[in-house]
């Protein structure tokens, strides 16, 4: 092999090497996505503010049972204080394709008793052109040593 073909070996080699790592970047990071929309959704509730909650959560707007749940949640769950996110297990750990899962919240502020809440979450896209993450549900608040219904 000439000297030229070892160039466009190398060349192919790093393309394919950023290719790779920008498809695994962004695998990557809808985890950070999903845990940025569940802290915020948490403290939107911890402040009372159903209509930042019904907003951020896809379709509740047009739901009558999503908005009587969210007001209820904001009703009982207002805390004062800073919030604290004690626990978050995301809907799921690793995927190339768009899903569907259940996340588990463990929060408190720092007036407050740790809050246990589950939260259906879809991860829209795929590792080619893009994730994005949409809150579906929110749960009212669960005991602390229960894993999440599969209905709420």
């Amino acid at each position: 092999m000439t000297r030229r073909h070892y160039v466009v070996l190398i060349v192919i080699g790093i393309v394919l090497f950023l290719v790779i790592s920008t498809v695994l970047a962004r695998v990557f990071s809808v985890d950070d996505a999903e845990r940025a929309a569940i802290t915020s959704l948490v403290q939107d509730e911890a402040r009372g503010d159903s209509r930042a909650m019904i907003s951020t959560i896809t379709g509740c707007a047009t739901s009558v049972s999503c908005r009587a749940r969210v007001a209820q949640n904001a009703a009982d769950l207002t805390r004062s204080g800073s919030l604290s996110i004690l626990q978050l297990n995301t809907s799921v750990s690793f995927s190339l394709t768009g899903t569907v899962g259940t996340a588990r919240v463990a929060w408190q502020t720092s007036t407050s008793l740790p809050i246990v809440q589950c939260i259906r979450v879809r991860r829209a896209g795929n590792a080619l052109s893009g994730f994005h993450v949409e809150v579906l549900r929110i749960s009212a608040r669960i005991p602390s040593d229960s894993d999440c219904p599969a209905q709420y």
